[in-house]
């Protein structure tokens, strides 16, 4: 017994370490001994500007200001919004940008992201088709940095970089840390292979590859890339293609944004299961290592705990369980500081990790048990 839950407990901490440190150190080195080469120069092919809003009048006329200022020749950018569904002044400030050029797709019925987008690519008129939030607002030289990558016959898909502003909110402070983070693996998988996916708040994407989605998909983003990377086709991600947002307004809003994409992450896990297959080879081997162990790292953190507690009178697995119980009190301190207005960053680095993972666990209950609505609520 001892040394089948030493062992259990052994796997299942090798896989959280692989996921959260190994494979992020090892798919860096493998960027820079060997990376993929990519024919990334000036390129400037029409694009077109998807934004899919609604409900953004704190936002649009911001967002359409920041689009119309985008240092890319006018005669070859078109901006397109899709408003479906709005019913608050959405559709009036969008209408009043019509005579600088701004298109206007409207429906009163709303169905959700996917069918926004769904149902604008065959309305454009470009080479490169963009999606980007209504909220996330582009450097000027956005668009420019974004459709260089095409240049590149083998690229498909680009996606460019998040970045959050902070307020020094636990949120916002949590939020940008995971991006940060999550930029540097990127861009390692990048320049290694592929990227494993991209952000929905700016991505570029060849506009005869695109595919209509299933209309209840929870990342979209993820999706649409990935599945492009079955398809044969390579997704880059550019870190001088800059979007910024900022983070959710209150530790709510961020825990309801993590839920909807940990579910979307389970969906996507079943919907791409054919990505795992050995004849992807790198591609494969990534997907594995960044998304799906990552996913199932709850698992791994109860399955460890379980095994040291069972485990309890055996010297290794008592000091293993004493840790852990250490780690998650430090982390009910975090939550405990937060509701007190008191900062401590290791505290909170620690809480954040925990609150990630167990939105990923109640995201897994949400889809598991369909309860995971594809229109999104904002938080404000």
């Amino acid at each position: 017994m001892r040394y089948l839950l030493t062992a259990v407990f052994a796997l299942s901490g090798f896989l959280l370490l692989w996921c959260h440190f190994g494979y992020p150190v090892f798919i860096a080195l493998l960027a820079r001994r060997r990376p993929r080469p990519l024919d990334r120069r000036p390129f400037t092919p029409s694009v077109s500007l998807v934004i899919p809003a609604y409900n953004e009048e704190a936002c649009i006329a911001r967002k359409l200001e920041n689009a119309l200022q985008l240092d890319y020749a006018a005669d070859l950018l078109e901006i397109i919004v899709v408003a479906d569904g709005s019913s608050d002044r959405t559709v009036e400030i969008v209408k009043s940008y019509e005579p600088r050029g701004v298109r206007l797709l409207f429906q009163p019925e709303r169905q959700g992201k996917i069918a926004a987008m769904n149902r604008a690519v065959p309305a454009t008129r470009a080479e490169i088709v963009v999606f980007s939030d209504a909220n996330a607002m582009m450097e000027r030289d956005g668009i420019r940095e974004i459709v260089s990558n095409f240049a590149d016959p083998e690229v498909g898909c680009a996606g460019g970089e998040k970045r959050i502003r902070q307020d020094g909110a636990v949120q916002a402070e949590g939020e940008s840390l995971y991006w940060r983070y999550e930029a540097f693996i990127k861009r390692a998988d990048s320049l290694a292979n592929t990227a494993i996916g991209a952000i929905g708040e700016f991505i570029a994407i060849r506009r005869e590859l695109y595919r209509p989605l299933e209309t209840d998909s929870l990342v979209e983003d993820f999706v649409l890339s990935m599945q492009l990377v079955m398809e044969g086709w390579r997704v880059v991600y550019d870190d001088r293609a800059v979007t910024w947002e900022t983070a959710s307004p209150t530790l709510g809003g961020e825990w309801a944004r993590r839920v909807r994409v940990a579910a979307g992450g389970f969906q996507a896990m079943r919907r791409l299961r054919g990505l795992l297959s050995p004849k992807y080879g790198l591609a494969a081997f990534q997907y594995f290592s960044h998304k799906v162990l990552r996913w199932l790292a709850p698992f791994f953190l109860m399955i460890c705990l379980v095994a040291s507690a069972l485990g309890f009178g055996f010297d290794a697995l008592r000091w293993a369980f004493l840790g852990q119980a250490v780690f998650y009190s430090l982390a009910l301190m975090g939550w405990g500081m937060e509701r007190l207005d008191l900062k401590l960053k290791p505290i909170r680095v620690i809480f954040y990790f925990c609150f990630g993972n167990a939105a990923v666990f109640v995201g897994f209950i949400r889809y598991v048990t369909r309860t995971q609505s594809v229109l999104w609520s904002k938080a404000r």
